[in-house]
């Protein structure tokens, strides 16, 4: 891994290409990990039903145990630890003829959920299995992806002590404000990496204007593949361009969506989306970081500025991999997941154990729905 690094660590072009190949890899080991919980969680569920099923007749079963323990010396085996042997016990009794009849459709019935509980056994180390050679290989992606980000952080060059009293002075910028709005705001008239960022995108704004004039034939192809070079320093097109496009931040699944409930008898203004602990967080959209830390009770929260007066908010992860004025690409990894015990605001109000990442659309200082913006699932793999 370190050789990789070394390869191309003086290339800022193959650097952030590895680092968003790297993100997908991760984001593929972390989809596999949920969908094999998913089908632990359901075969677990299954096992519990077939077990209460024969924990309700259990007084046949011991009848049908007991005429097993006539035929020989052996005693019947455990019937919920061992489930295999008493179906073949059973099965063999039944073959011999040894079952009354009068027992027989009970026998039947007995050997199905046996049958099934035996299958659901099978089913449930196969997927343990999985599970263990998956993480297995998340956690090698995992180590690899540090590797490539602390490459990427060491070649943009900041020096250690001005980015330290820029982070201070952006803490203490969001501990005078009461919005987000308010917090762009200082940020951008008040920190210079910020100020920088947003000066960037402004200038970015303006090429995209010249770019809206192209032909409308030349605009597709444009818009097709907006996130094709990594080497690119701004954004390829205008962010409104880009609907329909954009990769999904992370791993998990939507608990709330822009424009539901948030029962204190309003809307969401954002999505929560649950993750695993501590799954890799990717930037939506090309963009220069507009603020990077703890924010009240949101907890660390990240806002790209991505031009034109957009901006993507992001909160609920527990370290954050990029600085203020950074331009990160659609794709790269920006922050990490934890635990889940360190509790937002957002885990709060839906009572999550699991982390939760909280992501808000502005437009202008208002917030906008996202879902216009999102790509679909067979092109969430274009991230880079």
């Amino acid at each position: 891994m370190q050789t990789e690094i070394d390869a191309i660590k003086d290339d800022h072009a193959k650097l952030t290409a590895a680092l968003i190949e790297a993100t997908r890899h991760v984001g593929e080991d972390e989809q596999k990990i949920a969908d094999t919980q998913a089908r632990l969680d359901t075969l677990v569920t299954s096992e519990a039903a077939t077990k209460r099923s024969l924990e309700g007749r259990r007084v046949i079963i011991a009848e049908v145990l007991a005429a097993l323990q006539r035929m020989g010396r052996k005693p019947p085996p455990a019937l919920l630890v061992d489930p295999e042997d008493v179906l073949k016990a059973i099965r063999t009794s039944m073959l011999l003829g040894s079952v009354l009849p009068s027992m027989k459709a009970e026998t039947d019935a007995l050997v199905a959920d046996l049958t099934d509980l035996a299958r659901v056994h099978a089913s449930i180390d196969a997927e343990r299995r999985t599970m263990a050679d998956d993480l297995s290989s998340i956690n090698a992606e995992r180590e690899r992806l540090a590797g490539l980000i602390a490459a990427r952080q060491n070649a943009i060059g900041k020096a250690e002590t001005a980015l330290g009293a820029e982070r201070d002075r952006a803490q203490t910028l969001a501990g005078q404000v009461s919005s987000l709005k308010e917090l762009i705001g200082r940020m951008e008239a008040e920190s210079k990496p910020a100020a920088d960022a947003a000066a960037a995108a402004k200038k970015a704004d303006e090429q995209h204007q010249s770019v809206a004039a192209l032909a409308p034939e030349t605009l597709q192809k444009l818009g097709v593949a907006p996130f094709k070079d990594p080497a690119r320093l701004a954004p390829a097109v205008a962010f409104a361009s880009l609907k329909g496009m954009l990769p999904l931040p992370v791993t998990g699944s939507v608990l709330r969506g822009y424009g539901t409930p948030d029962n204190f008898g309003g809307t969401e203004k954002g999505l929560s989306f649950q993750t695993g602990k501590g799954a890799v967080v990717a930037s939506p959209s090309d963009g220069w970081i507009a603020y990077a830390g703890p924010y009240r009770s949101f907890g660390q929260l990240l806002i790209v500025n991505a031009g034109n007066g957009y901006y993507i908010v992001l909160a609920g992860m527990d370290r954050i991999n990029v600085d203020l004025g950074q331009f990160v690409l659609a794709g790269e990894p920006i922050a990490v997941m934890g635990d889940g015990s360190t509790k937002t605001a957002a885990a709060m109000a839906l009572g999550a154990a699991q982390p939760i990442l909280y992501v808000e659309f502005r437009k202008d200082g208002a917030t906008i729905d996202p879902g216009p913006w999102w790509a679909k699932p067979e092109l969430q793999k274009v991230r880079g």
